[in-house]
């Protein structure tokens, strides 16, 4: 396998890492893994949310430079541990450059988890919430049905591409809302353990744990990035239910 073509397998491995919720240091980690395994001793990679650069030296002196841009980023920790398993078995195993490009390909076209698991286990976790929280059984009910709207809001608005702070946004609206309206048509008793309930499926728990470990491991840029990123979808859902509960109480 030449250099580059390496160089080129190896960052896409760390692109389906980042893009479905691999933390920093483990994507320059893999790449780093992938092309020492096939005797590359000169590698370096800085990674970013949005990006990856990557550089290599072959043994004639010659360098090689890769540029990654990343568009789209989702949670499927699935591949990420795929991805991380293949970088160690390739020290084990004398993979070609054909069954290594064959097994990237199969993991970056892995079907995700069913639509209808998504479903059943968003409504799961929005009514486990709501009771965790202090929710009455009638809350929690409202909630699971909440749950299922919040995820049937949340695919629709990604297949149009729209911005992820408007989905959260609008995330945060139907959480005020319904939890507002299944009071105020008495199918439940306390608005405020719905909305909260519905509200942590909306919240960016993985980006702020990822960016509290870049800052540890004192991957700055891409910690500060993170830190960044989930204030705003925090303020963003803060907005939505805000802006509901504001005129629900100006109107009622």
């Amino acid at each position: 396998m030449t250099t580059e073509r390496l160089l080129q397998l190896a960052t896409k491995a760390g692109r389906i890492m980042l893009e479905n919720g691999g933390e920093t240091y483990r994507v320059e980690q893999t790449i780093n893994f992938i092309c020492m395994a096939y005797g590359v001793e000169n590698v370096d990679s800085f990674v970013t949310p949005t990006g990856i650069m990557s550089s290599v030296t072959d043994r004639e002196g010659k360098t090689y430079s890769l540029i990654q841009r990343i568009t789209e980023r989702t949670v499927n920790l699935e591949k990420v541990r795929m991805v991380n398993e293949l970088s160690r078995t390739v020290f084990e195993q004398n993979m070609t450059e054909i069954q290594m490009r064959d097994k990237i390909r199969e993991i970056d076209d892995s079907t995700p988890y069913a639509i209808w698991s998504q479903y059943l286990m968003s409504a799961i976790a929005v009514a486990a919430f709501c009771l965790l929280f202090g929710g009455a059984w009638k809350d929690t009910i409202v909630a699971f049905f909440v749950g299922l709207l919040i995820q049937f809001n949340n695919q629709y608005l990604e297949g149009w591409g729209i911005n992820r702070f408007l989905i959260r946004m609008s995330g945060g609206v139907i959480a005020a809302l319904m939890g507002l309206l299944a009071v105020y048509l008495g199918l439940g008793e306390q608005d405020d353990k719905i909305t909260i309930g519905a509200i942590m499926l909306l919240v960016p728990g993985l980006a702020m744990t990822n960016a509290i470990r870049d800052i540890i491991a004192e991957d700055l840029v891409s910690g500060m990035s993170r830190a960044l990123e989930a204030l705003f979808i925090a303020l963003a859902i803060s907005a939505g239910t805000g802006v509901v509960y504001k005129l629900w109480y100006v109107f009622s």
